[in-house]
């Protein structure tokens, strides 16, 4: 089971960036996925959550409004548009999956997760 995040680079604050992340080795379409970000020096924090049905999703008060999580459970991507970026989204950017259908906020609910891919927004 693998997933592999993509997208991430250099971008101007109040610039957008779009996060894609592909699952293998076995079909997520029943499974809940989520983003998180690790900024330099700190911990790992959520960011966005979505179920499998992609009709309910959670985001992190820092993103709401700014950030939109989306899935296709055919191509088996989960993906993550960034709208407005800020200084202070410069991360890690990780793609989780849960064993389970709802998403979460919390960390220790995502069993298979990403290698990360790093976003860095200039001021």
């Amino acid at each position: 089971v693998q997933l592999q995040a993509s997208g991430g680079g250099l971008v101007q604050t109040g610039g957008s960036l779009r996060l894609s992340c592909a699952a293998s080795g076995r079909t997520f379409s029943n499974r809940a996925l989520g983003w998180f970000r690790q900024p330099p020096g700190k911990e790992r924090e959520f960011v966005a959550a979505i179920d499998w049905s992609s009709r309910n999703t959670v985001y992190a008060d820092s993103v709401r409004g700014r950030f939109a999580i989306s899935r296709d459970n055919a191509k088996n991507t989960v993906d993550l548009q960034m709208n407005s970026l800020k200084p202070e989204d410069t991360a890690v950017y990780y793609c989780a999956a849960r064993a389970a259908v709802w998403g979460t906020a919390n960390e220790g609910d995502y069993v298979y997760w990403g290698q990360g891919t790093l976003v860095t927004v200039t001021s």
